[in-house]
């Protein structure tokens, strides 16, 4: 009987830096063994992948693209491999797979064909935000990305604050990152002057920005977070 492979779940970095600068030395390990890779972006997988372990042969790499576009049916094809005896690599685009991406249904896949799920160590960047936001790391939410429409969004703000104070919880979200400048705005045009909130962006980057300040005080001093991964946070006292 052929023994079941494992499903490895390999973060990646939050951005162009040095690889082992902020992955342990066993992602690049088991990047090495692998040969099979369940990736969001081929062309971006490649470059990481020979960026890690540069004497890996790239022709060997067999990549199944996981995304917006994939069919819900084709994700059981991805583990084939691993019912063969193979192990298969999951590689998310930035950060720890399954956490605010689409690895999750691969994650949920594998438990039911009881495939070993394997985590790795490596960078989130809504666990580093928390860490160093000074709020409730025994209670929070993260609540992806809130409503597009400016209306609903603004009562999202209001929910969300209103809940923090309720439950003393800190509530986490995220924006595109070319529309952050806008969310900042909302958010300090939509919530009480004494409601602090935690910017932080380029999480583990040179540029890293990390600061939590009250409502009033961000309104008198903006920062420029067009086009920055940026984690918000937000805590009602």
């Amino acid at each position: 009987m052929t023994q079941i492979g494992s499903l490895y779940l390999i973060p990646c970095t939050l951005g162009d830096n040095e690889p082992l600068e902020v992955l342990p030395i066993t992602v690049k390990e088991t990047i090495e063994k692998l040969d099979y890779f369940i990736v969001e972006n081929s062309k971006t997988a490649r470059r990481f992948i020979k960026k890690i372990a540069p004497n890996k042969s790239q022709p060997s790499l067999n990549l199944f693209v996981l995304n917006k576009h994939t069919e819900a049916s084709e994700f059981p094809e991805f583990l084939s491999p691993c019912l063969e005896g193979k192990h298969v690599g999951l590689l998310s685009e930035a950060g720890c797979p399954g956490i605010a991406d689409p690895g999750a249904d691969i994650v949920k896949i594998a438990h039911e064909k009881d495939i070993k799920v394997i985590p790795l160590v490596g960078p989130s960047s809504i666990l580093l935000a928390l860490m160093s936001s000074g709020m409730n790391g025994q209670s929070f939410a993260f609540n992806g990305y809130l409503p597009i429409d400016k209306h609903d969004r603004k009562q999202e703000l209001k929910r969300l604050e209103r809940l923090s104070f309720e439950q003393n919880q800190s509530q986490v979200f995220i924006e595109t990152p070319y529309r952050n400048n806008k969310m900042l705005e909302e958010i300090t045009s939509t919530l009480g002057g004494n409601t602090a909130i935690c910017v932080a962006c380029d999480i583990t980057l040179e540029t890293e920005f990390i600061k939590t300040r009250t409502v009033t005080h961000w309104k008198k001093n903006m920062v420029d977070l067009h086009k920055r991964p940026t984690i918000f946070i937000i805590h009602k006292s």
